[in-house]
């Protein structure tokens, strides 16, 4: 079986950010670097190349495969800023309405601007995630 490559390591989490070339994309990024460490008191970390994440759970599935993960986490993308929603999006229903221009994944959210998205609705969206991964791998 091949490595993993999100994993954490000790890269430095503000020369990444630093090192984005679109300015509205890394203002983008540093507000939501305050929003997670807020939401879960904890201290970013880069997991793998690209990724920031916030705190880490583990995870075993039935096939065995088991490994470690950020509680959440975001990307600059080329295309769209990724947010990591670990509990995927199907508890959340009522906020994905009230959210704003975004697109989903199994368990990541894009969008193309922090302007075109409720701030409130996200951070509501955020906490819960964290909570529901909290309770359920503690």
């Amino acid at each position: 079986m091949a490595d993993l490559k999100t994993v954490p390591n000790n890269r430095s989490v503000t020369r990444f950010l630093d090192g984005i070339h679109d300015a509205r994309q890394r203002e983008d990024c540093y507000a939501i670097l305050k929003l997670m460490a807020q939401v879960t008191k904890g201290e970013p970390r880069m997991w793998g190349p690209s990724i920031v994440g916030f705190g880490s759970y583990h995870y075993k599935y039935a096939s065995g495969h088991e490994g470690d993960c950020f509680l959440t986490g975001f990307s600059p993308r080329k295309q769209n800023l990724t947010l990591y929603v670990m509990s995927g999006f199907e508890a959340h229903d009522a906020l994905m309405k009230k959210l704003g221009r975004h697109k989903t994944g199994k368990s990541c959210l894009y969008i193309k601007r922090l302007d075109e998205i409720h701030m409130p609705t996200l951070t509501k969206l955020i906490q819960q995630s964290v909570k529901q991964l909290d309770k359920t791998h503690s």
